[in-house]
């Protein structure tokens, strides 16, 4: 009888560590999970954030992006040559009440301009792209004002995400906050402490990470989304431990519960045997 109950005793132990150290591995730190704290007070903490050197109109252009050009004169019915309808209904009253038509940037960096033709927009952002226009109209417009939009502004969302995939951003750039609530927050177990980064640029892709539980990235140099920035937020450890939006605690105690009274079981067994 001495024998069952001490196995019973070692039984009890091994699965309360289990279940502890299970739990610990599964149970994710408020550092973790908590936007912008103040990391000041951390030993040997650095700012790891480039100061900000400017906000709007930074993004540059790129093949495949659409343009809305508007040109308006004093003369409406040579604003109207320069304003082609050639969308007809498919924009919908809301932009047609914009007066705003698209243009597709061509792999030359190229759009196609009513009556002046090809327009290069190699390396301009969006007020360049402006003076860009209005520069090649100055022969015909002397009082022409242009106004650009770019079109297809979306990031695309990977990962932990709430909301995946390409995500329209509605401006031309929004914080990395705008855009995490965009795509519908990161779930409990994704690593806002290290959400990667790739932004196109004209030399390249360039890829880099930033701490959402920082405060520190507010108004820095890393704070703000491009279009056609990929997000990406990797899952943290507990998710493959099956600790998961899903994860119930209901079906996690009754299969440890089954689980002790089998070992239990065979330890009495093999303790009357003895």
């Amino acid at each position: 009888m001495h024998r069952i109950f001490s196995a019973l005793n070692a039984c009890k132990i091994i699965l309360t560590v289990c279940t502890v150290a299970i739990f610990m591995n599964g149970c994710i730190p408020q550092r973790e999970t908590v936007y912008l704290r103040d990391l000041s007070e951390e030993k040997d903490y650095e700012n790891p954030y480039s100061e900000l050197k400017s906000i709007t109109d930074r993004y540059q252009l790129r093949p495949n992006d659409q343009l809305y050009i508007q040109v308006t004169t004093s003369d409406p019915k040579l604003s109207e040559f320069f304003n082609p309808s050639r969308l007809g209904g498919a924009l919908g009253s809301a932009n047609q009440s914009l007066s705003l038509y698209t243009y597709v940037i061509d792999d030359n960096m190229d759009i196609d301009f009513p009556f002046v033709g090809k327009i290069n927009l190699k390396e301009c952002t969006r007020v360049m792209a402006e003076e860009k226009v209005t520069e090649v109209l100055q022969p015909f417009l002397k009082e022409a004002q242009v106004l650009v939009r770019l079109y297809n502004s979306s990031f695309i969302a990977l990962g932990e995400f709430g909301n995946v995939g390409r995500i329209d951003m509605g401006k031309e750039q929004v914080t990395i906050f705008e855009a995490v609530a965009l795509a519908g927050d990161i779930k409990s177990h994704g690593k806002k402490r290290q959400v990667q980064i790739t932004r196109p640029t004209s030399n390249g892709s360039v890829t880099f990470f930033v701490d959402l539980t920082d405060r520190n990235i507010v108004d820095s140099d890393q704070y703000y989304i491009y279009s056609n920035d990929i997000i990406y937020v990797r899952p943290m450890k507990a998710k493959s431990w099956g600790f998961g939006e899903s994860f119930s605690f209901g079906i996690f105690s009754s299969t440890i519960g089954m689980v002790s009274s089998t070992i239990a079981l065979i330890f009495t067994i093999q303790a009357l045997k003895k």
